[in-house]
C-alpha cells in the first residue's frame, strides 16, 4: 500500500465497525423469528446479512413476508433491538479517541449504513459520537449496500472525488460497496465478518484493531487533494 495515496474523505461503516452491535443485531433476529413463528436463522445466516438494508436482510433470511407480517417483524424486531435485548452493544474499543483524532487532525469523516435514519440518530445520541460525523447516508435514504449509491451520495456532498475517499467496513458488503463506487477500502476484522471471509475481496488491507486502523490512516496526507466540485 503506497503512502503516496490520498484519503481526506473517510467512510465509516457503523454496526460491526464503529459499534460491536453484532451480537445484539443476531439476538434481536432469532427472537423476532421464533416470536413470529418464523424458522429461526443461525449466527452465521444473521451475521452474513448485517451491513445490508432491513428488507433485504429479512427477504434473504424468511422469504418474501406478506404486508402484514412484514409490519409485525417491524414492530417486534425494534422492540427487542432498542428495548428488551440486552446484549451488550458497546462502541469498540479506542474507537472514540481515534475518531477524535482523525478528526482534529483535518480528515473528514462520514457514515454510510445499513441502519435507517433514525437508528444512527438513536446511537448517536446514545454515544455522542455525531460530533466526529461531517456527513452521513443511511439505509432508507439510498438503495442497499453493495450499491453504491451511498458513496456517490456522500461523494457529492461533500464535493471530495472517488480517489479522495476511503471506505471502512466490516461486510463483504461494505467493501463491494466501494468497490462499486469506486473508492479504496480497509475491511475491518472484529465484526460482521471474519478475516477469510474478507480477504478475497477488493481492499487495500484489513486490519484487527481501531489502533492498527489509525495507524494505517494517519499514514495518508488528508491535504493534498481536496478540490471542491461545483
Amino acid at each position: 500500500m503506497s503512502s503516496q495515496l490520498t484519503t481526506p474523505l473517510i467512510i465509516f461503516d457503523w454496526d460491526g465497525t464503529v459499534m460491536d452491535s453484532v451480537g445484539r443485531i443476531v439476538s434481536s433476529m432469532q427472537l423476532t423469528a421464533r416470536d413470529l413463528d418464523l424458522p429461526v436463522p443461525t449466527a452465521m445466516a444473521v451475521r452474513d446479512i448485517i451491513g445490508i438494508s432491513l428488507m433485504p436482510a429479512i427477504d434473504r433470511l424468511f422469504g418474501t413476508l406478506s404486508e402484514s407480517q412484514l409490519e409485525r417483524f417491524f414492530a417486534v424486531y425494534r422492540h427487542y433491538y432498542i428495548d428488551a435485548d440486552q446484549t451488550p452493544s458497546p462502541v469498540f474499543p479506542n474507537a472514540e479517541s481515534v475518531l477524535q483524532s482523525l478528526h482534529s487532525q483535518g480528515f473528514q469523516l462520514a457514515v454510510a449504513t445499513g441502519k435507517a435514519r433514525h437508528g444512527l440518530e438513536r446511537v448517536w445520541a446514545e454515544t455522542g459520537l455525531d460530533a466526529w460525523f461531517h456527513y452521513s447516508r443511511c439505509a432508507d435514504e439510498a438503495e442497499s449496500k453493495p450499491h453504491p449509491k451511498m458513496l456517490h451520495d456522500l461523494l457529492r456532498e461533500s464535493g471530495f472525488q472517488a480517489e479522495q475517499a476511503i471506505m471502512i467496513g466490516d461486510s463483504v458488503h461494505d467493501l463491494r460497496m466501494a468497490a462499486n463506487a469506486g473508492i479504496a477500502a480497509i475491511g475491518v476484522t472484529f465484526g460482521a465478518h471474519p478475516r477469510q471471509r474478507l480477504q478475497d475481496e477488493t481492499a487495500l488491507c484489513l486490519v484487527d484493531s481501531w489502533v492498527e486502523l489509525q495507524s494505517v490512516l494517519t499514514q495518508f496526507n488528508p491535504s493534498l487533494t481536496h478540490q471542491v466540485v461545483g
